[in-house]
């Protein structure tokens, strides 16, 4: 590869290193080098990615949030930077296309765009909200899945797509757009849906995020998640008073009233107790039918029959799929606008038989046509206050969420139902996926978010029921059907219920159902499908049992766990049958570890079957004075007693689905291959798009280049025919022929024209860069002369270089000179179109050799000095030491002559004493005359012992005022950086 020099002021770079006495300064023009650099994107593994995202899947529009370390939890964008995306998907041409683009190309073609697909996840095809899909969109073909009953889409004689398969790419979709917005790989999530969802329709979605490739950490109903969201950042409002708030929310395809309950709860998790908030939900209404696009589909009519009313064209426009598309399109518009404006002029262009429509619509004309949907609004809400068992005056707050509470007459109604102020404190579009991207967080690795307890409730109570034989009077037996509740409505959830069959002895069936929902309108029945769950084959009974009897077992019933998760899906876990068996045990030794493991065992049945009823406390007194009477035994001695052992026998059992059968393997299989089809197909067709347009974009920079000036001065008169004539015939076969070629055949035509034009390329880069090149490596030339000269004239102390390092450095830059010389001379001699003799990958290399040496030999300056430095330093460092030492030991000399001669003062004291006044006044005379008088010899050496003490202070005083300055120096900024 040919390195090359961009034409652009460079800036201008100054070494400067101090070496003693002298400085060199090195000042260089460096300039760019553009080298090709190969970006190497190195996916995170799963279990190592800690980005997580939410789905907010609704029926009309899909939101997404995301949370990634060192990024806030936010609403990813899409590629249109919005903040939701249409939940569309559309096929043309084989062409798959997402959101904006994919309603767009709908408004064409509506046979082929897919929307509103969540009511219809989970559904057979006699269920009446596939029936009322069909109204609604009468150009879709739907017909019956042969294996499940559930629906299908006809795309065309060889292809359908089952609702999980369309609404599985959309959620590939979303997956993309977080990985797009946050430039990382995104695989776990949580998925919002519908609080009335039953159990086949949440498993639904769980298949569609399967399809997709998605981990789901946990379904979230969309209710739970709003009300996490108004919770989560007003925690410190929270406290043990219970806070009732109802969140009325209207969407596009279902209306929810949901009455949540906060409250600061105390847990205790791993042996350590904390306060923290809770929302439970108390009670929940809906009505699965109403909400935005009710009344869009009404705007769409009245818009059809105002067409019709003007008889611009024979046609019926009610039987024209294209033209009611253009006007449900319209209608979704006009419904926005009138909710903030009385009146607007709708127009359509082209509806029918490119006939255009222009119609004056009022508040009024919506209001009116809607007037029985607004009806239905309260119903939700005294659905909610009765499974609540509360009255609307302990509401105490009342707030609105969903894109169709924006319409005036929704918001008037619900006001008057409430009769205060209606709370619109939350973002209507975007709460339930900032809640739900919290409790992501929460659920995921990598991040620790406050705690904040989410209880949600059970819509569709579950029951148990199972077939036994009981004895009538008449001496017969019969068969009764039992029938036991195992997670009635109102029931919070995640839970784990345990449930015992006492007189099953051999294999049998018992089924999952939906309890009483008597509260249901028989529409709503239908609707929900609130009849059977699954049928489940318990097997191992039968020998279970022949084995523990034979053994003089007692049986105590099959216990069979089941849980409801975090995402309200019901689990059948673990079913068991459970014996007692006599053991005779040796209490001094033995009893303790045998009546532990009992006890364990009894504590975990207790724990589990917590939900349903309270501990026995005469069991918890029974067992305390076991442990007495054990005691007792201990005392006395080793005694041999009986226990009781609890046995577990693991039984098998089959689950069979019996409201919508789960994909077989099989079919899980075609589904998924059908998929990564599809992204491989749109995967080659960017590619090849991508190869198109760069060949295309190709031809037209080289026939636009060979006539600039200095591309016609870098090449022959062939070279610029062979070029402009090998454009001419690929610019012609590519808009004929290769339009629609494999990507492979393009990059083949982009090397053959690459092969001439490249070469010619790098020529004129060469003649343009050369000249600032050669500059820089003169004046690195220059600097590398100047920092010799300076280093050969330092002084002895001074230098830091060998003779061999200054000469190898003087050689290399005197060869340097003669080579740039001669390269320059036969560069010159040379013409611009042949291939240049001076290249600016050799002037680089020589660039790069001077700078390297200098640099080493600076490198080596630094380090030298440094070491010089230190050794004075040090030396220094001994000589203080020294002196101090010499002045200590001066010190102790004084002191030990100044005690001697004190001891002599006291000598003479006591002798003059001794002496009479007379001999005192005597000596007083004697001591006026004579000069050599003893105290006169005494008082001058004291006042010269005074002045030894004054300049041994002065020393003391000078030491610790230079051990102040070092410890000062201890504390300073330069030593911190040491």
């Amino acid at each position: 590869m040919t390195s090359t020099i961009a034409a652009l002021p460079k800036p201008t770079v100054v070494v400067e290193c101090e070496l003693g006495l002298y400085s060199v300064i090195i000042i260089i023009k460096m300039w760019d080098i553009k080298v090709l650099v190969l970006l190497v994107s190195v996916l995170v593994g799963a279990s190592q990615a800690v980005t997580i995202m939410s789905i907010d899947f609704g029926s009309e529009w899909m939101k997404v949030a995301v949370v990634a370390p060192g990024v806030p939890m936010e609403i990813a964008l899409n590629k249109e930077s919005k903040r939701k995306t249409p939940a569309a998907v559309s096929y043309r041409n084989d062409e798959r296309t997402f959101g904006e683009d994919a309603l767009t190309n709908g408004v064409r073609f509506p046979a082929t765009n897919y929307y509103y697909l969540l009511d219809l996840l989970g559904k057979k095809i006699d269920n009446p909200i596939v029936e009322l899909y069909k109204t609604r969109f009468p150009f879709y073909t739907i017909e019956a899945d042969e294996e499940r009953n559930t629906i299908v889409f006809r795309y065309d004689e060889e292809t359908t797509y089952s609702v999980e398969e369309l609404v599985g790419q959309m959620l590939g979709n979303a997956r993309d757009l977080a990985a797009a917005h946050t430039d990382q790989r995104i695989k776990d999530c949580v998925i919002t849906v519908p609080p009335f969802f039953n159990q086949a329709e949440r498993r639904a979605i769980l298949t569609a995020a399967q399809l997709s490739g998605l981990k789901v950490l946990s379904l979230m109903s969309s209710n739970a998640a709003v009300a996490l969201n108004h919770g989560m950042f007003r925690r410190k409002e929270i406290n043990s008073t219970v806070q009732n708030i109802l969140f009325y929310d209207l969407g596009a395809s279902s209306a929810t009233a949901t009455i949540a309950a906060y409250q600061s709860v105390k847990t205790k998790d791993r042996g350590y107790s904390e306060t923290n908030p809770q929302v439970t939900i108390l009670g929940m209404g809906y009505d699965r039918t109403l909400g935005g696009l009710e009344m869009q589909l009404r705007l769409r009519d009245f818009l059809a029959a105002k067409y019709t009313a003007v008889k611009k064209t024979s046609s019926d426009v009610y039987q024209s799929p294209r033209a009611m598309a253009k006007l449900f399109k319209e209608a979704g518009r006009l419904k926005k606008v009138l909710s903030a404006n009385t009146e607007h002029n709708s127009q359509v262009e082209g509806v029918l038989d490119e006939e255009d429509f222009r119609v004056m619509v009022k508040r009024e004309d919506f209001e009116a046509v809607c007037e029985d949907v607004f009806q239905r609004l309260r119903a939700p809400i005294d659905s909610a206050l009765i499974s609540a068992g509360m009255d609307i005056t302990t509401i105490d707050q009342f707030i609105i969420v969903g894109g169709a509470t924006r319409v005036p007459r929704v918001q008037s109604l619900l006001q008057e139902i409430w009769g205060h102020e209606l709370g619109k404190n939350i973002n209507a579009d975007e709460a339930a996926a900032m809640g739900a991207v919290y409790r992501a967080a929460d659920l995921g690795q990598g991040f620790k978010v406050k705690k904040f307890h989410v209880k949600e409730s059970v819509v569709f109570p579950i029951e148990v029921d199972f077939e036994r034989e009981v004895d009538t009077p008449e001496g017969t037996k019969v068969t009764k059907t039992v029938k036991r509740s195992l997670f009635p409505t109102g029931n919070t959830y995640p839970q784990k219920k345990v449930m015992t069959f006492n007189k099953h002895n051999s294999d049998f069936v018992f089924s999952v159902n939906y309890g009483n929902n008597e509260h249901l309108s028989k529409q709503e029945t239908r609707a929900a499908s609130v009849q059977n769950v699954s049928v489940v084959l318990v097997k191992g009974v039968t020998a279970a049992f022949k084995k523990h009897k034979e053994e003089g077992n007692e049986a105590k019933g099959i216990k069979a766990h089941f849980s409801m998760d975090d995402s309200g899906v019901l689990n059948l876990v673990d079913m068991e049958a459970v014996f007692e068996k006599t053991v005779v045990v040796d209490e001094a030794t033995t009893a303790s570890s045998t009546t532990g493991s009992e006890d364990e065992d009894k504590a975990g049945e207790t724990k589990e079957n917590q939900t349903e009823t309270e501990p026995n406390q005469s069991d918890n007194k029974k067992e305390e004075k076991d442990g007495k009477e054990e005691d007792k035994d201990n005392n006395k001695g080793t005694v041999m007693k009986e226990k009781q052992v609890v046995v577990k026998e693991t039984l098998n059992y089959t689950v069979t689905y019996l409201d919508i059968p789960d994909l077989t393997p099989d079919s899980l299989l075609i589904s998924k291959k059908k998929l990564e089809d599809i992204n491989t197909a749109e995967t080659n067709r960017r590619e090849r798009e991508s190869a198109r347009n760069t060949l295309e974009s190709y031809i037209m920079d080289a026939q636009d280049r060979l006539y600039q000036k200095e591309y016609e001065a870098a090449t022959t008169e062939q070279e610029r025919d062979n070029i402009r004539q090998l454009c001419t015939q690929l610019d012609e076969w590519l808009y004929e022929e290769g339009f629609e070629e494999a990507t492979s055949v393009y990059r083949v035509k982009i090397s053959e024209l690459m092969s001439l034009f490249e070469p010619v390329k790098d020529r004129v880069q060469q003649h343009r860069d050369r000249p600032e090149a050669l500059q820089a490596l003169t004046d690195m030339l220059n600097a590398s002369s100047m920092f010799v000269v300076r280093a050969r004239e330092a002084p002895q102390e001074q230098q830091f270089f060998t003779d061999v390092e200054v000469t190898a450095i003087d050689k290399l830059i005197v060869d340097t000179q003669k080579w740039l010389e001669e390269k320059f001379e036969l560069q010159s001699k040379t013409p611009l179109y042949e291939d240049p003799k001076l290249t600016l990958t050799d002037i680089g290399e020589k660039w790069s050799a001077l700078d390297r040496e200098i640099k080493y030999l600076i490198n080596k300056a630094k380090i030298v000095k440094a070491k010089k430095d230190r050794e004075a330093a040090e030396a220094k460092i001994k000589e203080e030491k020294e002196e101090k030492e010499k002045k200590e030991k001066n010190k102790k000399k004084t002191n030990q002559t100044e005690k001697q001669e004190k001891q002599d003062e006291e000598v003479i004291k006591e002798d003059v004493e001794k002496k009479g006044d007379g001999e005192k006044d005597e000596t007083v005379s004697s001591n006026t005359d004579d000069p050599l008088n003893i105290f006169q010899e005494t008082d001058q050496e004291n006042d010269a012992e005074a002045d030894r003490r004054k300049e041994t202070e002065e020393e003391e005083e000078e030491e610790k005022e230079e051990e102040v300055e070092e410890i000062g120096d201890e504390d300073s900024s330069e030593h911190t950086e040491l």
